[in-house]
């Protein structure tokens, strides 16, 4: 095997959307009227109306209070008040401390679809509430789980797998199993020895197996764990296992893996994921000790609960 390589054996072979819909249960269109009818599309034309008001001239994001006005009702954002200096940025007259207590009120008693509504998601939240919905939804994108850099990409799974594997070329694997060497045959990139991450794809779902050296206090160490591509309730249904050893000691980890949605970097500073000594590793690769050669296996397994209450794993293959 060349330096810097990794051998891998695998043992088993959606943006601002601010439509406000009027939506009835099918049994109570029924019962509308003709008239009654007519009045939807009005409707949601006001309160598209009202939402562009609620909108920012100068960041065009949503205003929450205190939202400001200036003496000829101009509106702004609190946020973007002091990067105006002061200054409305419609008319240019000085701002005083005049909030529009009006349009809070306003915004109090809308209540709007979610943003991720073209994705799936059939949420209706006030207002005030939309924000702290849209953090938590479901539907939301998820971002890039490569950890070589900070990648802005965004998307559902089958996206960023495609991703992963195009731009990022990214190994594939099929399978639950897998045997890894990570190998650096040059002491001097011993205590910077990153690969990129794995990608395993079993029971349907897709799984990043990441292993670095960094800082663990003063001591220098190396990490290897999981994560999952999806949200962190399916990522309970999993679990897995790493093991890395030699000359008669062994090293095994056994945990959950985490979510995507919790960064590479999260995951990492809370060694949540098999921890190796750089002096201990270099004991499991032998030789002189300056060379880094390390076998991890693993495998992953679905927990299925019985109705007892007790557990049991089914291995994929």
């Amino acid at each position: 095997m060349e330096e810097n390589s990794i051998e891998c054996v695998s043992m088993s072979s959606a943006e601002r959307s601010y439509e406000a819909e009027v939506n009835y249960p099918q049994s109570h269109h029924n019962q509308l009227s003709k008239s009654r009818r007519k009045v939807a599309a009005p409707l949601i034309s006001s309160a598209n109306s009202v939402v562009e008001l609620l909108e920012c001239p100068v960041c065009a994001n949503s205003m929450y209070p205190p939202i400001h006005q200036c003496h000829n009702g101009h509106t702004l954002c609190s946020t973007c008040k002091t990067k105006v200096h002061n200054r409305c940025p419609t008319c240019r007259q000085e701002l005083g401390e005049i909030r529009c207590l009006a349009l809070e009120k306003v915004a109090e008693s809308l209540e709007l679809p979610c943003k991720y509504s073209s994705l799936g998601c059939t949420e209706i939240s006030p207002y005030y509430s939309k924000l702290k919905h849209e953090a938590i939804c479901n539907f939301r994108p998820f971002s890039c789980p490569y950890a070589g850099y900070e990648c802005s990409v965004v998307g559902d799974i089958p996206f960023l797998v495609s991703h992963l594997r195009d731009d990022h070329k990214v190994d594939m694997h099929i399978g639950s199993t897998f045997n890894h060497r990570y190998v650096k045959a040059n002491p001097l990139e011993v205590d910077n020895a990153t690969w990129m991450l794995t990608v395993f794809h079993c029971y349907g779902h897709y799984f990043c197996l990441h292993f670095e050296a960094f800082q663990l206090g003063m001591a220098p160490v190396y990490m290897a764990f999981l994560r999952f591509m999806g949200d962190e309730t399916e990522a309970r249904k999993f679990s897995y296992s790493l093991e890395v050893g030699g000359y008669g000691r062994k090293l095994i980890w056994e945990g959950t893996p985490r979510s995507i949605r919790d960064s590479h970097r999260k995951v990492r500073d809370i060694n949540d994921g098999l921890i190796i000594q750089r002096r201990l590793a270099l004991f499991f690769s032998g030789g002189d000790r300056k060379e880094l050669k390390l076998r991890i296996t693993g495998r992953i397994w679905k927990e299925q609960n019985l109705e007892s209450g007790a557990c049991i794993s089914t291995l994929y293959s």
